[in-house]
């Protein structure tokens, strides 16, 4: 659990965090370091570390319309003291170029995450999140939602890395017996997928714990 988020939470300050019900995330999320360490027998170890391997990203499918609705109008009509550069017309012209990208991008990252094993601890892997909110995209109140009651976070974790890191020059000299990452998650700590992988895998030993001295 972020630090700046429970707090607010005792003040009721409901402007710091988002405005679906239940659904505790800032707008700009405080992302807080982790260790996840799960332990156990070889063969269940290697089972979980294959489960686990994923794209590192949720590939979402959904149009980006309103976004660029959005850029529009911060091209428009920008915050003081800044100026707008370009005329109305520039603008909207610019806002569909930043939207056609966004999109060729969302595209490619969805292609790429149906077979990508580039990321050691993918929670999309583990804990798929369904082909229906993947249309509907991040910031669709029933997105936030899932993943909130699914994750206990409302982004995939970012920066994952197996520990211990070994010394430059030096080979990776994996414990059998060990599966042992870092990684960063936004807000909070996913608890609740750890609720639910403890749940699925009954035959290992998983600890997630926040570091709050960083890495």
């Amino acid at each position: 659990m972020s630090r700046a988020v429970a707090s607010a939470a005792r003040a009721g300050e409901g402007s710091g965090c988002a405005e679906d019900a239940g659904v505790m995330a800032l707008p700009h999320p405080d992302w807080l370091y982790h260790h996840l360490r799960v332990s156990g027998g070889p063969a269940d170890v290697a089972a979980f570390r294959a489960a686990a391997a994923g794209p590192g990203v949720i590939p979402w499918t959904d149009s980006l319309g309103s976004a660029a609705e959005d850029w529009f109008h911060r091209l428009a009509a920008p915050a003081a003291p800044q100026r707008r550069r370009l005329s109305l017309e520039g603008c909207r012209i610019l806002a569909g170029q930043l939207r056609d990208a966004a999109e060729a991008r969302q595209r490619l990252l969805a292609e790429r995450a149906a077979t990508s094993r580039a990321c050691a601890f993918c929670l999309h892997s583990l804990l798929p999140v369904p082909p229906s909110l993947l249309r509907l995209g991040p910031e669709a109140p029933e997105s936030r939602a899932w993943l909130w009651e699914s994750w206990g976070t409302t982004q995939a974790p970012r920066g994952v890395v197996e520990l211990p890191v070994p010394g430059r020059g030096r080979p990776r000299q994996p414990d059998p017996g060990l599966f042992w990452v870092g990684f960063w998650a936004a807000d909070w700590t996913p608890w609740r997928a750890l609720l639910a992988l403890r749940a699925r895998w009954p035959g290992l030993r998983l600890e997630m714990t926040p570091r709050y001295d960083d890495p």
